[in-house]
């Protein structure tokens, strides 16, 4: 009998005597059904082929090398500053609102169901595979709280304006109605205004120069008194390109990390 590409039901007859019904399309579903027969239902789902070993090995490689190399990468330039004049390299570390900050961060994300906390932890899960999703999941905890240390301000006044408003914006959406997309809107458009607050505004005002205080003064009077009662450091340009850099890895990290690490059917 020849097989023509018009729609039709087709019954199959597993090995261990259930039967699969499923609706012919054209010629490639032969071989999805002809699998079924067989017992081996690795390829065929809906019409669809899911994921071979080499595709499950791929995942792995994102979800266990990846990103966790972004995610620590992060970590490490968000503590990354340019000193001065001289270019330096100065690495900062986290104050300890930035970890409180960041475990809010994290409570949301489980809340808000982009990491959904059965599908990375579990006792069906073998002792290797929980181990390997902590250590991606402290990975991205590292990254937030160095995500934090690179957009709040180093001290005096703006730490504790801009410290608020995360802390405000955080606390706010951790009690109220939950809401994923509001949530995402919210903290983006957060962490971009601290973004434009740190390394727009307050470095031009704290910015460096190879002048003396005195002349400094006498000719800029308005920034040197905003440097000296803000208490803003005073760091290079190239410290801005740096942040923005780890900023934006940080959301990349964010949109491959799946939501789970069960196997799904589809």
């Amino acid at each position: 009998m020849s097989v023509t590409n018009r729609s039709r039901d087709l019954d199959v007859a597993r090995e261990d005597g259930s039967v699969v019904t499923g609706e012919l399309v054209d010629d490639n579903g032969i071989d999805d059904l002809a699998a079924t027969a067989a017992g081996d239902t690795s390829m065929v789902s809906a019409g669809k082929r899911i994921p071979t070993a080499e595709g499950a090995n791929q995942q792995s490689y994102l979800r266990y090398i990846f990103l966790p190399v972004i995610f620590l990468t992060v970590a490490l330039l968000g503590g990354l500053r340019l000193a001065g004049v001289s270019n330096d390299f100065v690495f900062l570390k986290p104050s300890l609102f930035c970890l409180i900050a960041a475990t809010i961060l994290l409570i949301l994300f489980f809340r808000a169901k982009l990491i959904d906390l059965h599908g990375w932890f579990s006792e069906d899960f073998s002792f290797v595979k929980n181990a390997a999703n902590a250590a991606v999941m402290l990975a991205l905890f590292a990254a937030s709280t160095q995500l934090f240390n690179s957009l709040l301000p180093e001290r005096g006044l703006p730490f504790w304006v801009i410290g608020f408003c995360f802390f405000w914006v955080l606390w706010n959406n951790l009690f109220a109605e939950f809401d994923t997309k509001k949530l995402l809107r919210s903290l983006g458009a957060l962490f971009g205004l601290a973004f434009v607050v740190k390394y727009l505004v307050l470095a031009y005002l704290s910015e460096p120069t190879e002048k003396s205080w005195w002349r400094a003064v006498l000719e800029d009077p308005v920034q040197e008194a905003a440097v000296a009662l803000l208490d803003l450091p005073r760091f290079a340009a190239g410290t801005g390109y740096l942040q923005f850099f780890a900023v934006a890895l940080f959301l990349l990290g964010l949109f491959l990390l799946p939501a789970t690490t069960r196997k799904t059917e589809r």
